[in-house]
């Protein structure tokens, strides 16, 4: 047994692996190539949470370009804008995005970041006992439509990335009008029912088909603890 074979079994039994840094391989390496190749400037970060996805692009990826994140919970949007403190090209806007003008209550999560405008199902808890829903919050819900004019400059080459709980069809519901100006879509897609009225993975696939997007990579994301089975993945689409 090679050197490297018998540190790579010293570490899986420790509950850690190392793998070489490629696209063919790395979801992170994969994801910085499509970055990359469709000359992202600006990536718009739906459901921020409190910017753990800027926070990956800026020190896992080295992505320089300018973040606009969104979150509605105000504990999470409070430590979101002292993370994106001291970066000019990070803006943060307290704000959920729907396919309505309007104010609506989010079930805030234990977890906090999966809390969501749905009603969490079975599956999700048995899953997550943590993520049981706590309280509520009433917040502002824009759409990308009316925001997008004023965001986004000529030229601008958008990635657009959604972790909003099962409301990723109504946050493109209300970005119709905008789709067009999108070069890559990013976003949660369950592989069993989590949260009431979500679309599942096979449903968006089609919708995103319809739309002129195809799915590109997938990101492996939520699985049962207990079970080992995938629950959740992340789908990269790019028109």
């Amino acid at each position: 047994m090679n050197l490297k074979r018998a540190l790579r079994k010293f570490l899986l039994k420790r509950g850690y692996d190392f793998s070489r840094i490629s696209p063919h391989s790395h979801p992170l390496a994969r994801r910085r190539q499509i970055l990359d190749e469709a000359r992202i400037n600006l990536v718009l970060d739906v459901g921020a949470n409190t910017g753990q996805y800027a926070r990956q692009l800026r020190r896992e990826i080295g992505y320089t370009g300018r973040i606009l994140s969104f979150e509605p919970q105000e504990v999470a949007f409070r430590t979101l804008q002292a993370n994106a403190e001291g970066d000019g090209a990070w803006g943060v806007f307290h704000l959920g995005l729907g396919d309505v003008e309007t104010t609506m209550e989010i079930n805030v999560a234990g977890n906090s970041y999966s809390s969501s405008f749905l009603e969490m199902l079975p599956a999700h808890l048995a899953s997550a006992p943590e993520s049981r829903y706590v309280g509520r919050e009433t917040i502002q819900v824009r759409t990308l439509d009316a925001l997008f004019p004023s965001l986004c400059r000529p030229g601008d080459q958008v990635y657009l990335k959604m972790d909003t709980q099962g409301f990723e069809s109504r946050v493109l519901r209300g970005a119709e009008g905008s789709l067009d100006r999108i070069a890559i879509i990013q976003m949660e897609l369950s592989l069993v029912p989590l949260y009431e009225g979500e679309m599942l993975f096979h449903q968006m696939c089609a919708h995103m088909k319809s739309k002129g997007f195809h799915l590109v990579a997938i990101e492996p994301g939520f699985c049962d603890p207990a079970s080992g089975e995938l629950l959740q993945v992340d789908g990269i689409f790019r028109r």
